[in-house]
C-alpha cells in the first residue's frame, strides 16, 4: 500500500513549472517526465565510462558514475517512500547529480578547475546545472533540458543554500541564470533533494567499501575494528559463519546501507517533528538540514571515511591513476587553447573565433564532456606520432 503524501511533500500538480511552457504530457506527471528526459541525456549515456574511484576501463565490476547515480537514484526513492514524499522527484534529482563530472573523477575536476582558474574555474555542480540548462542539444525549441523548477531547484541546492557561493567566478553561470527564474538561491531544497545528497553519501561510502576490498588495497579484516562496518561484518559472520568471504563482503555492504538507511529516517523524522514542518515553505525556512545523519553515525561516519582515505584514496596505484590523469587532461586542455583547430569541427568553429575566456570555457566543456576511455583515445590520437594516419 502507497502511503499519503506528507504536506510537506512536493506534489508535481503544483509545481513551479518549466523555463519554456510546454503542453502537460498525458502519460507522465512533470518529475517523471524530469526523469525521463535525464535518462535519455547524451550526459547521462556517458557516465557509464566516467570514473568514480576506478577508471572505467579497470574492471567491469566497479563501479562508475552511471550504476553510481543509480544506486543513489534507488537509496533515494527508499527514503522518499518511506518519508511520503514525492518518490520521482527524489529519483530524478538522484539520477541528475552527477551529470557534470568530468572524466577520472575528482582528479579531473581538480585539473579543469586548475586550468580554468584564469577564467572562472570549474565546480562539477555548476557544471551539471550548464548540462541540464544549456549544453544538452536534443530540443529545437529551448537549450538544455527544460527540467521543472524543483528539479533544477534541486539540482543546484541539493547540499543547501548556494547564494553565498554566487561571487566565486565559477558560479556566474547559476548567478547569471537564477534572476530570470528564481531559484530562491538563499533557502534549503526540497526534501525530495536533500534525501537525494544523503542518499550520495550512503552509496559511495558502501560501494567505496566494496570496491576498495575488491580491488585489493585492504581486506575484510583491516575493516573488523572500524566503526559502522566493523560491527556489521560481525554480525554477518555470526548469522552466517559458513559463508565465503564474497557472500560476507556483499551481505555486510547491504545490511550497512540497510543501517544507514534507518539512521537517516529516525534522525530526519525527528528534525522534521521538532521544527513543526508542515509545508514545503517550512521545508526551505528552517535554516538548516532537515534530512541527515545522527550524531553518533556522523562520528562513525568520520572514522570510515578517514579509513577510506588513508588505504583507498590515497593508495598507490589510485595516486597513480590520478597523475596521469592530471596530466594526460592538462596537455590536451593546452593544445586545444593554443590551437583549437585540433578541436572537433563542432567545437573548433567557436572556440577559434571566441576571446580567450569563452574559448577556454569552451574547451572545458569539451573535457569535461568526455568519457575516460574517449579521453584516452583522445590524447593518443594527439601526441602519439605512430598514430598520426589514423586521426
Amino acid at each position: 500500500m502507497i502511503p499519503e503524501r506528507a504536506a510537506y511533500a512536493e506534489y508535481p500538480e503544483h509545481s513551479r513549472g518549466r523555463l519554456t511552457p510546454e503542453p502537460i504530457s498525458r502519460t507522465r506527471n512533470a518529475y517523471a517526465r524530469d526523469r525521463d528526459r535525464i535518462i535519455h541525456a547524451t550526459a547521462f549515456r556517458r557516465l557509464k565510462e566516467k570514473t568514480q574511484v576506478f577508471v572505467a576501463h579497470e574492471g567491469d565490476h566497479y563501479r562508475t558514475r552511471l550504476t553510481h547515480s543509480l544506486e543513489v537514484a534507488q537509496i533515494a526513492r527508499s527514503i522518499a517512500h518511506a518519508l511520503r514524499l514525492d518518490t520521482d522527484l527524489a529519483e530524478t534529482v538522484a539520477l541528475a547529480h552527477d551529470l557534470g563530472h568530468p572524466p577520472f573523477g575528482h582528479s579531473g575536476e581538480d585539473e579543469l578547475q586548475a586550468r580554468m582558474e584564469p577564467w572562472g574555474g570549474f565546480d562539477h555542480n555548476v557544471q551539471t546545472f550548464r548540462v541540464v540548462t544549456r549544453l544538452e542539444h536534443r530540443y529545437p525549441q529551448f537549450e538544455g533540458l527544460n527540467l521543472s523548477w524543483e528539479t533544477v531547484e534541486g539540482v543546484v541546492k541539493h547540499n543547501g543554500p548556494v547564494s553565498h557561493r554566487l561571487e566565486e567566478p565559477a558560479w556566474k553561470a547559476i548567478a547569471d541564470y537564477a534572476p530570470g527564474w528564481d531559484l530562491r538561491l538563499d533557502s534549503f531544497a526540497s526534501l525530495e533533494a536533500q534525501a537525494a545528497a544523503l542518499a550520495d553519501d550512503i552509496a559511495y561510502n558502501n560501494h567505496d567499501v566494496d570496491d576498495g576490498v575488491q580491488a585489493g588495497l585492504f581486506t575484510l579484516e583491516d575493516l573488523a575494528e572500524v566503526p559502522l562496518i566493523g560491527p556489521v561484518l560481525h554480525g554477518v559472520r555470526k548469522d552466517w559463519p559458513d559463508i565465503d568471504e564474497r557472500m560476507v563482503r556483499i551481505e555486510a555492504v547491504r545490511r550497512m546501507i540497510g543501517v544507514m538507511v534507518e539512521d537517516v529516517l529516525a534522525e530526519t523524522e525527528a528534525r522534521i517533528e521538532m521544527a513543526g514542518v508542515r509545508s514545503t515553505e517550512d521545508v526551505r525556512t528552517a535554516g538548516r538540514p532537515l534530512v541527515g545523519f545522527s550524531h553518533g553515525m556522523l562520528a562513525d561516519l568520520g572514522v570510515l571515511r578517514s579509513f577510506l582515505f588513508e588505504r583507498m584514496y590515497r593508495h598507490y596505484r589510485v595516486n597513480r591513476t590520478r597523475s596521469q590523469a592530471r596530466r594526460l587532461l592538462g596537455e590536451m586542455f593546452e593544445l586545444f587553447m593554443a590551437d583549437p583547430g585540433t578541436l572537433p569541427p563542432e567545437w573548433s568553429g567557436k572556440a577559434g573565433n571566441w576571446d580567450e575566456a569563452r574559448r577556454a570555457r569552451a574547451v572545458c566543456d569539451y573535457i569535461a564532456g568526455m568519457t575516460d576511455r574517449y579521453a584516452i583515445e583522445e590524447h593518443r590520437k594527439l601526441f602519439s606520432l605512430d598514430l598520426a594516419l589514423d586521426l
